[in-house]
C-alpha cells in the first residue's frame, strides 16, 4: 500500500465531499444542515489554503481522509491560534490516517508560527476525544446545548493543544 499525505488540490474535492457527507447526514458530528457539494468543498479548500493548510491522506490513489486548520477568531489578537478538524473515510478509520494527518498538519502549523490549536468535538464522541488526547490535546471546557440538530440539543467539548 502506498500512502501519501499532501496538500489538498481541486481534484480532491469530490472525495472530500464523499468523506464528509456521512458526518453531516447521519449524526450531529457536524452542525451543517446539508452536505456540501464538491464545488463547495473546492471553494472552501481554495479559500482556506491562502493562510492555513488543508491536507489529504491518499492510500493507493484513494483519498482516505483530510485535515485542515482555520482561523480561531477574527480579531488580530487571535492570529496565532487555529481551529483544527480531521475526517477519515469509514473504510480507513482506526488505521492511523487521522494521526498521520494531524502529525503533518501540526508540523506545518508550527513552521508557520502558530502557537495554539483548538478542536471542537460534538459530545459524546469517544473516538474523536481519544484521537485528540493521544495527540496531546487537553480538555478546556464544554459549551452545553450549543447546537441543535436531528431533533436534539448537543454539547460541544473544546480541546487545546
Amino acid at each position: 500500500m502506498t500512502i501519501e499525505i499532501r496538500l489538498a488540490a481541486d481534484r480532491d474535492a469530490a472525495a472530500i465531499a464523499e468523506i464528509y457527507a456521512p458526518f453531516v447526514e447521519s449524526n450531529a458530528t457536524s452542525f451543517e444542515a446539508e452536505a456540501p457539494t464538491a464545488e463547495e468543498i473546492r471553494r472552501r479548500v481554495r479559500e482556506t489554503s491562502v493562510a492555513y493548510p488543508w491536507l489529504v491522506c491518499v492510500c493507493d490513489d484513494r483519498v482516505a481522509g483530510y485535515a485542515y486548520a482555520a482561523g480561531h477568531r477574527v480579531r488580530a489578537g487571535y492570529q496565532w491560534s487555529v481551529e483544527t478538524s480531521v475526517y477519515v473515510h469509514e473504510s480507513f478509520q482506526r488505521s492511523g490516517v487521522g494521526r498521520g494527518l494531524y502529525t503533518s498538519l501540526f508540523a506545518i502549523l508550527a513552521a508557520q508560527g502558530f502557537v495554539n490549536a483548538y478542536a471542537g468535538i460534538t459530545l459524546p464522541n469517544a473516538r474523536s476525544v481519544a484521537l485528540h488526547e493521544s495527540m496531546g490535546f487537553l480538555p478546556v471546557g464544554v459549551y452545553r446545548s450549543i447546537g441543535y440538530k436531528a431533533g436534539a440539543w448537543h454539547d460541544i467539548g473544546w480541546w487545546h493543544l
